[in-house]
């Protein structure tokens, strides 16, 4: 019986040994998830198609496949306007804490005449708010059609530019410059994509937006 109980003891003190061991292991933390914030309109928000569609979605895929660990928050809506996502950003950048900000607005604005300095001050607080909360900025801009005459056309296309350079923002000038001469390009409306459109659409995002994943403010070494 002594020898049973002298042979339980050692296995108990070789089981303490090893949790000892185990506890003195430094504990690695599980790497957080990684997100980008889309702000966009009617051209983010898949207009008219299924979501999984739409070139954000198809964004999301993609950084799953390629980059783990990051993933997309789409806050697009339809018909909405700078002064609309100005007035949301603050509570959108609360609740998902992005990594990356891709502000896709303007165009609602520009094809109802309103003021390019509105357009460009509410643009400019969205940028704002995002660096403020450590979250890097990916501007998309628009181009209108030339029946708004050229003043108002250039100077539309010069505040994306002006913009990114004044707040050193990364710059896509153009969401729709691949398609955007071909009318089978476009749904019926001759404004919003098909979704056979949408894969070229992300493939001319992906080279502005990628490079921000490897440098993002919230990147540990």
């Amino acid at each position: 019986m002594k020898a049973v109980y002298a042979a339980w003891q050692r296995q108990l003190q070789c089981l303490m040994v090893m949790l000892g061991f185990a506890l003195a292991l430094p504990v690695q933390a599980a790497t957080p998830e990684r997100t980008v914030l889309v702000m966009g309109d009617s051209l983010s928000a898949a207009y008219n198609l299924a979501p999984e569609q739409g070139w954000v979605a198809l964004l999301d895929r993609r950084l799953a496949s390629e980059h783990p660990g990051w993933r997309v928050v789409n806050a697009s809506i339809s018909g909405e306007t700078t002064a609309g996502g100005a007035s949301r950003i603050a509570a959108e950048l609360t609740r998902h804490s992005p990594a990356i900000v891709v502000i896709e607005l303007g165009a609602n604005d520009g094809l109802r005449g309103l003021p390019l300095e509105q357009t460009r001050a509410n643009l400019e607080r969205m940028i704002t708010a995002a660096g403020e909360a450590g979250a890097r900025v990916l501007l998309i801009g628009m181009r209108l059609p030339p029946n708004y005459g050229p003043q108002y056309t250039e100077g539309f296309e010069r505040n994306y530019v002006e913009l990114a350079q004044a707040h050193g923002t990364a710059l896509l000038p153009f969401l729709l410059e691949p398609i955007a001469m071909e009318r089978e390009a476009f749904q019926a409306d001759n404004l919003h994509p098909v979704a056979e459109a949408q894969p070229r659409l992300l493939e001319h995002v992906w080279p502005a937006l990628e490079p921000l994943l490897d440098t993002d403010k919230r990147s540990t070494p």
